[in-house]
């Protein structure tokens, strides 16, 4: 929860905003200032105060106790010109929640945390427990300073400043090792327990279990990613207060799937109990992975039989492939999803116009692996290979990847083998439309015109369906130096259906510098006049020009309203 705290009129009404915009996430706090911030700071996660920076230092400089736990408080000030992130820039998300803030009332977020001011991912912010010297690693990442990455296992990170040695060191274990000097650990969730009990099992026996099982292994307990086990004990208070204080979430699966899964050490006791041979040793292994530790058994101090079960596995690291939408090509229609994918990515694949077009928006270190026109799927097949690889990777197309761009080739390289997670943008036909007016406010389709993946046949076809249905037409990929007919011959096709006063727009470079946009008519429009770089879109019979702006409204009612002024 975030907490909400204002002292003037001004104060008051940016608050509301906020408070408008994020429902499910604010609480007002009113009354009079100080007892506000102190409650606020006791009762959530991070505070937005609309106060002077210096009267916030002095209200909180008592309640501060670690960086681990303090709330993050960011401060904006009365005019609301900047959100200034004061205090938990990472550990409390101050950073992250000041560009939010900026980002909702047109502030600038000021961020003084260095890692995050230049551009270098925190240690603590990765997402994994960090142990060691937090503060001198990222101090020499800072200065250049060599730093080794010393990863056990592969595990999809941001860019990092880092190479194969150093005298400073980054160490990516599971392991039960302790930092060495100019060393941090980072510890991935790559451990999975599985766990099986009796019912009544206590908390203590279950916990004490777990952790002698990771012990005698030599794991951490700060890689366990989750506890695992059947159905039927999903609400075992055992198990369930075992996760609790382990800070991971109970999983279960069902007894006809765990009976599924092979393991070493099956038994009658539970195939009898719960309707599976395994407990421990299936839910642990129920989504694959190296199994670490055989099933074990509790020991129990009043010599009494064992009440919990336990097996440990480690899970390989999947993958992540980010395909990512850049829009049309301005700046600002950049969504800020695609801004931190970008920023997440430690490997970038992408179209090489392309990423000229986004290399300032990446992090250091970030690997470029970039190529030139044709060689779709040849991209694609590079991003998912690095995904697999264990990456974090993003693989770059404009407008939206799903539409005409790099998804569909990518998917279709891709298994379950990795995660792949779409990043929708805003796709040049809808880039046109706001520029044209309205011409898409009823149906509408977008059919390509080249002819390289496709062959013409199937696209005159799917014009022809196009304009007997009269629908709303927008022409991707419409004409080239070697492409010059595709284009008068889907007019062709559309003007035996349509008017020839039938309105049609015509878009090139959308959004970009140089951009530039006509309206004109199905009988007036000059071919010639158009190339790769243009969209252009066809009205259906209901279209119109209206004060110079292409309009096609929601239903044909108005059409004969209109038609009924005449």
């Amino acid at each position: 929860m975030i907490g909400l705290i204002s002292a003037t009129s001004a104060g008051a009404a940016a608050r509301d905003r906020l408070a408008a915009a994020w429902p499910d996430r604010t609480r007002v706090y009113d009354g009079p200032v100080g007892d506000a911030v102190r409650t606020a700071f006791a009762e959530c996660e991070q505070l937005v105060c609309f106060l002077a920076t210096g009267a916030v230092v002095r209200l909180i400089a008592p309640l501060l106790g670690d960086k681990a736990s303090d709330p993050g408080v960011v401060c904006v000030d009365e005019s609301g010109r900047f959100a200034v992130s004061l205090v938990g820039g990472h550990g409390g998300g101050a950073n992250e929640l000041a560009r939010e803030v900026g980002e909702l009332l047109g502030a600038e977020p000021v961020v003084t945390t260095a890692t995050d001011a230049v551009g270098v991912p925190g240690l603590d912010t990765l997402g994994f427990p960090v142990e060691g010297d937090v503060a001198g690693v990222s101090r020499a990442m800072l200065d250049g300073e060599p730093v080794a990455l010393k990863a056990e296992l592969a595990w999809p990170l941001p860019p990092l400043r880092v190479g194969e040695e150093g005298a400073y060191a980054i160490r990516l274990t599971d392991r039960l090792v302790e930092a060495a000097e100019r060393e941090v650990v980072l510890r991935p969730p790559s451990l999975v327990v599985g766990v099986g009990a009796s019912k009544g099992a206590p908390v203590d026996e279950v916990l004490g279990l777990i952790e002698s099982a990771l012990g005698d292994a030599g794991l951490s307990r700060r890689s366990i990613a989750e506890l695992a086990t059947v159905d039927a004990k999903a609400e075992e208070p055992g198990i369930v207060a075992a996760a609790q204080r382990l800070g991971v979430p109970l999983v279960t699966h069902s007894a006809e799937e765990l009976a599924q899964v092979e393991v070493p050490n099956p038994s009658d006791a539970p195939l009898a109990a719960v309707g599976t041979p395994s407990v421990a040793e299936a839910a642990a292994l129920a989504r694959g992975g190296e199994l670490l530790v055989p099933k074990r058994k509790s020991e129990r101090a009043d010599g009494q039989p064992a009440m919990a079960t336990c097996a440990v596995v480690r899970r390989s690291a999947r993958g992540r492939l980010a395909v990512v939408g850049l829009g049309p090509g301005a700046r600002d229609l950049v969504t800020p999803r695609a801004k931190a994918e970008l920023r997440r990515a430690s490997v970038l694949v992408g179209l090489d116009q392309y990423v000229d077009q986004i290399r300032d928006l990446l992090r250091p270190g970030t690997r470029i692996l970039e190529s030139g026109l044709g060689a779709e799927e040849e991209r694609a097949r590079t991003a998912v290979e690095e995904a697999r690889k264990g990456q974090a990777v993003a693989l770059i197309g404009s407008g939206d990847a799903g539409v005409y761009a790099m998804a569909s080739p990518a998917l279709a390289e891709a298994s379950d083998d990795i995660d792949v997670i779409g990043v929708p943008g805003v796709t040049a036909a809808l880039a046109a439309a706001a520029i044209l007016g309205a011409p898409l406010g009823h149906d509408h389709v977008s059919i390509s015109l080249s002819d390289l993946h496709t062959p013409w046949e199937v696209i005159e076809r799917r014009v022809r369906a196009a304009a007997e249905a009269d629908i709303v037409v927008t022409f991707y990929n419409p004409r080239s130096r070697g492409r010059d007919w595709q284009l008068p011959k889907a007019l062709a096709i559309l003007a035996e259906h349509r008017e020839p006063t039938t309105p049609v727009g015509v878009v090139r470079n959308a959004s970009r510098p140089d951009e530039s946009s006509r309206l004109t008519t199905l009988a007036a429009l000059d071919p010639a006049t158009v190339d790769m770089m243009t969209v252009v879109t066809v009205g259906n019979t209901a279209t119109r020009d209206i004060a110079g702006r292409m309009v096609t409204p929601r239903g044909y009612r108005w059409q004969a309203s209109q038609e009924d002024t005449k």
